[in-house]
């Protein structure tokens, strides 16, 4: 262990940082971490009412195995960046490694307020099931139901993921073992639950043929273009969003025993893995459905499938299985979330980065974590908003963090692989290669997420369209609205400042040593 842990120290060294933080992470463990991130057991259950109602059970049963693909081509590219540079700062020192200090600065701060909005969604979503499997078993408890509620054990759950980061970095890491059993064993269990309880399941032709289109488009039609080329592409974040955070991979290379390799096969394993395993949960959900219309007139929550197949008992088990998985992945994006603010920190690029950068004696970012925490239950304040569409309540606020956490994580993710193919062989390349496929698998992954970027930015509703005449604020998806005010903030203080001082990622040991160590 101690000739490998000096390899990566020296790697480090050459990429001009020197060891920080405590390497006591495994191969598997890093594999893990990006796994729970994943979280099938969260994406799956949290955001199936968004395919429900856009597109219906074909954007799931059809949709999941597409874009997972696309998702997965995405993470081959992203593998040969890490085993090339493994570092905390991932994404965006690539990016500045590659493109200059400019494309490292709008790199970071995409990938920073992605990660910022992914752990806020994974943590609200937690709160949300908590809420559904405490009601399922108090008829009082369900009664008393509110938003403030809701809210209120959201932010608990940020509370007490942040304490359980601050604690130790090697707790966490078992922790994330501990998970992706959690996500096997309880998967499993779910989809046998399903399987065998319901007194009757759904047909090969309900699930790979049937359509649902209760976004409020195109007066509720299941055909023509705008289902087609509008309400079903809408449908698709489904997966895009449950299949992301794959680059805690990278922000925790320098915690990681054979970083070069080991967080290489972190990324593709977590997304081909989860993309098998959501794909056979989701078909699970979609052949247990009793009552389509019900669950249409309800609003699409994967809940209502539950209330409608399972007695009581079982219905709690799953629920309860899933909260335990949503907490997990909470743990885990807090953990991401706050080493990659480490690491921009550590180069200056975040005010107050003199805080944030610092570690404690157990060498965790504990000033990170908890900015992480706070920063993500400010920017859920909207979820506090009652929207109703077409009777039925839609947590608005809760897919438009999404939105925001998908359209920040995979742009941030398309600068690099374009910077990438770019360069094209001259490029260097670490231990883990995709050898001469990068000259279309690049182009395409960058391909992929423009247009999904392009859709997830659009009204969830028609009433979110200024000049329709049911719109309100209410209902606006505010992910252009936060991202793109925030880019425009970004773009003036580049211009302005940040251009004067930001040189990209700053040396920790001196150059001289660095160039040595390469030289050795």
């Amino acid at each position: 262990m101690t000739d490998q842990m000096n390899a990566d120290e020296k790697r480090l060294a050459e990429l001009g940082y020197s060891q920080e933080l405590s390497r006591t992470w495994s191969s598997f463990s890093n594999f893990a971490i990006s796994f729970s991130i994943i979280s099938i057991l969260a994406g799956c259950f949290t955001t199936f009412g968004q395919a429900w109602n856009n597109g219906g059970p074909i954007a799931i049963s059809w949709g999941w195995p597409i874009i997972s693909a696309f998702i997965l081509l995405i993470g081959f590219t992203m593998s040969e960046l890490v085993s090339a540079y493994p570092t905390s700062g991932g994404i965006y020192w690539w990016a500045s490694k590659m493109g200059g200090p400019a494309a490292g600065f709008y790199t970071g701060w995409l990938n920073l307020i992605g990660l910022l909005a992914v752990t806020a969604s994974v943590a609200y979503g937690c709160a949300t099931f908590l809420d559904l499997t405490l009601s399922t078993l108090s008829s009082s408890y369900s009664s008393h139901y509110s938003l403030n509620r809701v809210f209120l054990l959201f932010v608990v759950i940020l509370a007490v993921a942040a304490v359980l980061n601050i604690f130790s970095g090697h707790l966490l890491a078992v922790i994330n073992n501990i998970s992706v059993w959690w996500h096997v064993a309880g998967v499993a269990a779910v989809i046998a639950i399903l399987a065998f309880v319901p007194k009757a399941h759904q047909s090969l032709g309900f699930v790979f043929g049937d359509k649902v289109n209760n976004s409020g488009y195109a007066d509720a039609m299941t055909h023509g273009h705008t289902y087609w080329f509008l309400v079903l592409p809408l449908g698709f974040l489904l997966t895009q969003y449950t299949i992301t955070g794959f680059d805690a991979s990278a922000h925790l290379s320098e915690e990681t025993q054979g970083a070069s390799e080991a967080a290489a096969k972190g990324i593709w394993r977590s997304i081909f893995y989860s993309a098998v395993g959501g794909w056979v949960l989701l078909l699970a959900f979609l052949f247990a459905v009793q009552d389509k219309d019900a669950i249409t007139k309800g609003g699409g929550g994967v809940d209502l499938i539950f209330g409608q197949a399972l007695g009581q008992g079982w219905h709690v088990t799953v629920l309860a299985i899933s909260v335990a998985g949503q907490f997990f992945c909470t743990i885990a994006c807090l953990t991401s979330a706050s080493r990659m603010t480490f690491a921009f920190s550590r180069d200056g690029a975040i005010p107050g980065s003199k805080l944030w950068s610092k570690v404690t004696a157990a060498r965790v970012p504990a000033n990170a974590v908890v900015f992480v925490a706070v920063i993500g239950a400010i920017i859920t304040l909207p979820a506090l908003i009652k929207v109703d569409i077409n009777g039925a309540a839609v947590p608005i606020a809760f897919y438009a963090v999404v939105s925001v956490a998908v359209i920040g994580l995979y742009l941030a993710f398309a600068i690099p692989i374009f910077l990438r193919w770019k360069i094209g062989d001259a490029f260097e390349t670490g231990s883990w290669t995709n050898g001469k496929k990068y000259k279309w698998m690049n182009p395409i992954a960058v391909a992929e997420i423009i247009i999904i970027s392009i859709y997830f930015i659009l009204p969830i509703t028609p009433a979110a369209v200024p000049g329709n005449k049911d719109f309100s604020w209410k209902f606006v998806n505010y992910a252009p609205l936060l991202t793109g005010g925030i880019l425009i903030l970004l773009t003036i203080w580049w211009f302005v400042s940040a251009r004067k001082w930001f040189t990209g990622p700053k040396h920790t040991i001196d150059t001289a040593v660095t160039e040595a160590f390469k030289d050795s």
